[in-house]
């Protein structure tokens, strides 16, 4: 573990960060390209009745609109096609394309975790100076199944898996888990929901990009702040952990 010790580089009175917390979906493993080929099988299924721009369109109101009854996740998801199923067929969408769509969604539910590279090792190397934390959306049981199968779990001081991410939310977890937010630092791939609201919270807010980021999920990098940091992947996340300042020395 590095010594707590003042750097040149640091403010006088550095604050100590004893706390990491990690998304989960596209951050620790490929989550986003499985909505995504399923959303071009839904295209496929409902050809005849949309285009697939229009389609899109539709879902994501669909979504939008969920959200709050369902949540995020796969189940929200399934939900949120077969309502627009039924719109964009006028209520006659053929019970073979529930029953597919019903399908594809268990096959959601039972895909393989495949971590992103680096995050293993940023994992493992992080946790043995910090208390780390994963703060993730979805549906419970999924989320749990990924956990397990990533072979990260044990890595984790603990695990948060919660309705939706705020900056009330994060004070909430970082209080309870670690030293406050103000000692904590959040990574995750989406500005909106791991960024954002850790920032307001008191905490630092590290963007790691995956791919192209869902619809809803989009929100504009807050790059002058001097909380925010960015990094191409997690790769970088120890280097940039050893920059921000001195590490966590307590039990």
């Amino acid at each position: 573990m590095g010594a707590c010790l003042k750097r040149p580089n640091w403010p006088a009175e550095p604050m100590t960060i004893t706390t990491i917390g990690f998304d989960a979906d596209d951050t620790l493993w490929h989550n986003e390209r499985v909505f995504r080929l399923t959303q071009e099988r839904f295209a496929a299924l409902l050809a005849d009745h949309a285009d697939p721009d229009h389609l899109s369109e539709r879902l994501l109101a669909a979504e939008r609109r969920n959200l709050g009854h369902y949540g995020f996740g796969v189940k929200g998801f399934v939900l949120s096609m077969i309502e627009t199923a039924i719109e964009v067929t006028d209520g006659t969408v053929p019970a073979p394309v529930i029953a597919d769509l019903l399908a594809a969604g268990r096959e959601m539910l039972a895909e393989p975790i495949e971590l992103l590279p680096h995050a293993q090792d940023a994992v493992e190397r992080l946790a043995t100076d910090y208390r780390l934390v994963l703060v993730t959306k979805g549906d419970l049981l999924d989320q749990e199944r990924k956990l397990a199968q990533s072979g990260l779990g044990e890595l984790f001081h603990a695990v948060e898996i919660v309705s939706d991410k705020t900056a009330a939310i994060y004070r909430t977890v970082f209080d309870r888990h670690g030293d406050g937010p103000e000692r904590a630092v959040m990574f995750g791939n989406s500005v909106k929901s791991d960024v954002l609201p850790a920032i307001e919270a008191g905490g630092f807010g590290v963007w790691v990009p995956q791919g192209e980021p869902w619809a809803l999920e989009h929100a504009i990098p807050p790059e002058a702040h001097p909380r925010y940091r960015a990094i191409a992947d997690l790769g970088a996340a120890v280097a940039l952990m050893a920059n921000l300042g001195p590490t966590y020395c307590g039990p």
